[in-house]
């Protein structure tokens, strides 16, 4: 890169090309490029980025953090590449609302999971069968928490492999396939359920020894139990759920290992892109690009393959 005016170009060009529309973001990064000209500096600091944002002083505070915003996120895809380029930490700047980094899972994490679920104390062993199964469907999928409770028997077609999401997120509906591990998994769970329960009054395909639909705030709380059990999160007091890694982060694990994959494979992700927003039910694929610069990994091999191989590689 000759200079950061042509690695703001690459980098607007890179956003684009994977679905973000960019003009208030592009604005304004051109906005601040020209004010490190007028600083005489060709590297973006941490001081220069919060001065440059905070310079309308009479702008709301959240105006503040989207253009301090603007900045950390042109830096720390320029930082792949330019290791005097200082990234501004997240909380310099208070906004509404910050996306928390997605914990990516990894599979010996998942596998202490869904063990430990199974264990959960169960008068008649169902609520461990049923947490177990719906985690494991969790880190599998990579459904929505909503999504996975939400599913009836008539939803999960385990002859096919398939599974019918029904007015999800942004009111769409969509099918998702599933593996064939995991099909056998939610066959073998199916026969205990039904073992257990032959005749429930919910039609739903998770349930909790009641006879109902497991809930969001069971699957969570539950999660909260295993995920101490385990070490993922540290002990507590008063029925708190504690901090740590969250039911959630299963769908994002899906989504980054699959987009890893597609880049060592050396697929073209920029065209495969649309194919994971749609598993996901995305509202827009710029939702999924989101990825791309939240994990360090998926932000280096992003660079590394919108410059090319670099001209001193051997």
């Amino acid at each position: 890169m000759s200079t950061i005016h042509d690695a703001l170009e690459i980098y607007l060009a890179l956003r684009r090309e994977l679905g973000s529309q960019m003009t208030g973001p592009a604005a304004r990064l051109r906005q601040f490029v020209k004010f490190l000209d007028g600083e005489r500096m060709s590297v973006i600091t941490t001081e220069l980025a919060l001065r440059w944002a905070m310079a309308p002083a009479d702008a709301a505070s959240s105006t503040w953090a989207q253009r301090l915003g603007d900045v950390r996120r042109f830096a720390a895809w320029l930082s792949a590449t330019d290791s005097q380029t200082e990234v501004p930490p997240l909380g310099l700047l208070p906004e509404r609302y910050q996306r928390r980094p997605p914990y990516i899972y990894s599979d010996g994490e998942v596998a202490r999971i869904v063990r430990e679920a199974a264990r959960l104390p169960s008068l008649m062993g169902l609520r461990a069968s049923s947490y177990a199964t719906l985690f494991g469907l969790l880190a599998a999928t990579g459904l929505r928490i909503s999504e996975a409770v939400a599913l009836d028997r008539d939803d999960v077609d385990l002859q096919a492999g398939i599974l019918r999401i029904r007015c999800a997120k942004f009111g769409k509906s969509r099918f998702v396939p599933v593996h064939d591990s995991t099909r056998r998994a939610l066959r073998r769970y199916e026969k205990r359920r039904d073992n257990l329960l032959p005749h429930p009054s919910s039609p739903a395909f998770l349930l909790s020894e009641r006879g109902v639909r497991v809930t969001q705030c069971s699957a969570r709380y539950n999660f909260a139990v295993v995920s101490r059990t385990v070490g993922l999160r540290e002990p507590t007091t008063g029925g708190r759920h504690g901090h740590g890694p969250r039911l959630h982060d299963m769908r994002h694990r899906l989504a980054v290992r699959t987009l890893i994959r597609w880049y060592q494979e050396g697929r073209n992700v920029e065209r495969e892109l649309p194919k994971l927003s749609t598993y996901l039910g995305h509202g827009h694929v710029a939702d999924t690009y989101w990825y791309l610069e939240a994990v360090p990994e998926l932000l280096r091999l992003a660079t590394e393959r919108a410059m090319g191989p670099r001209e001193d590689a051997p």
